[in-house]
C-alpha cells in the first residue's frame, strides 16, 4: 500500500509496475492495476492464473481485494494496463465487483503502449449494475 494522492499518469505507472508480477504462464497476457481509494491510499495488483482457469484472478480484483482487506471501502479510481499494448478493459466480473465499492462516477483509466489514455466512468462501462437493496 502506498499513501499518496497521484495523478492519472502516476497511477498508470504504478499499474505498469504491478504488471511485472503477473503470473500468466497459460495466456501470456499480463495485466496490472492500481487503485486509489478515497483515503488516498494506492493498492496495486496483477493477474494470477491457474491451470483450472476458473481459479484465475484478474489484476483489478487483486488490487481491490488488497484494499478491502486493509479496511478500505471506497474506491475512487483504477488504472489498468496490459502486455497486449492495447487498451484493456475490465471484464464483466471485475466491473460488477468494482461496483460494490466504487461509485458509478468512479474513473477507470486505461493506457496503451503509446501512452494514450482513455478514461471512462464505471457507470459508462456497467450502466445497470446489479445491486441489492440494502436499506433497513
Amino acid at each position: 500500500m502506498i499513501n499518496s494522492k497521484c495523478n492519472d499518469t502516476e497511477l498508470i505507472q504504478k499499474a505498469i509496475k504491478a504488471m511485472e508480477n503477473s503470473y500468466s504462464p497459460y495466456s501470456h497476457f499480463s495485466v496490472g492495476a492500481a487503485i486509489m481509494t478515497e483515503s488516498g491510499n494506492i493498492y496495486t495488483g496483477c493477474n494470477v492464473e491457474n491451470s483450472s482457469y476458473g481459479a484465475t484472478i484478474c489484476a483489478e480484483r487483486t488490487a481491490a481485494l488488497k484494499a478491502i482487506s486493509e479496511g478500505e471501502r471506497k474506491i475512487e479510481h483504477i488504472a489498468i494496463v496490459s502486455s497486449s499494448g492495447d487498451f484493456t478493459f475490465p471484464c464483466g466480473i471485475c466491473r460488477q465487483f468494482l461496483s460494490e465499492f466504487m461509485p458509478s462516477e468512479g474513473r477507470i483509466i486505461l493506457s496503451d503502449k503509446n501512452n494514450n489514455i482513455k478514461i471512462y466512468t464505471l457507470g459508462e462501462l456497467l450502466p445497470e449494475a446489479f445491486m441489492l437493496n440494502t436499506k433497513d
